[in-house]
């Protein structure tokens, strides 16, 4: 339950942790831990238990959202399939960005049929767009990184290590699209921070906050980012069932 941020009579938005998948995938043994094996305790009185609305990647923190019924389900998918739903995240990057801001336009496709999930830029690929900003830099260390905030308006696999990887400032922990090693290299500096759902008619969205995980915090005081988690807790509204 501490990693629920949000929950109503359609939605719950839980804080997902860095490091385990969301679900099983096709090749995974049962005896391979996901998210998904816990999400019964999450029923609070229903019959069933929720089901993902959206995925997240397993080296992703942050925001994660499940439809608590069927109906609920619809119409999240609806609303994440149609960009209604707005998403920041927040990326520590490796190098600075010469300018504040900016749009990543570049289409994404299958790296190889080999690599499974993994992408790449390629013009005959599906359109993928983000919209990025400077949070803070960190300039003073041995080897400068720059936080970022990442709004995509397209939901591609990998999108936002694809992107950030092909303007030349791959992700701190990426060691698909980066410079990270495989083993012993820091975890993906890449969080799901803020989401906004336009849930109800006639009401504002839902914005829901997944406080900085322990993993980039460092980084993220580096760039200046002060633990603002206790006011992130107060905002976030958690509604009766």
């Amino acid at each position: 339950m501490a990693r629920l941020l949000y929950r109503d009579g359609l939605m719950l938005v839980i804080d997902k942790p860095s490091g385990i998948a969301v679900h099983k995938g096709p090749k995974a043994s049962r005896e391979s831990e996901s998210l998904q094996d816990y999400f019964n305790a999450l029923r609070f009185g229903l019959p069933r238990a929720p089901a993902l609305a959206h995925r997240l990647d397993r080296d992703t923190s942050g925001c994660l959202v499940l439809g608590r019924h069927r109906k609920a389900l619809a119409q999240l998918g609806r609303l994440f399939k149609t960009g209604h739903i707005g998403k920041t995240y927040w990326a520590v990057v490796e190098g600075s960005p010469a300018e504040d801001e900016g749009r990543i336009d570049a289409p994404l496709g299958r790296k190889d049929a080999t690599r499974g999930w993994w992408m790449k830029a390629d013009p005959r690929g599906q359109p993928a767009t983000t919209m990025w900003k400077v949070l803070g830099r960190a300039h003073h260390l041995t080897s400068p990184v720059t936080w970022l905030a990442l709004m995509p308006l397209t939901g591609r696999t990998h999108q936002l290590r694809v992107h950030c990887a092909e303007a030349g400032w791959p992700i701190v922990g990426d060691c698909i699209y980066g410079s990270a090693p495989r083993v012993g290299g820091p975890a993906l500096h890449l969080h799901a921070h803020e989401i906004a759902v336009p849930l109800y008619k006639h009401r504002a969205p839902i914005e829901v906050r997944a406080p900085a995980p322990l993993h980039m915090r460092e980084r993220l005081q580096a760039c200046g980012w002060k633990d603002d988690s206790r006011a992130a807790s107060r905002e976030t509204r958690l509604a009766s069932v």
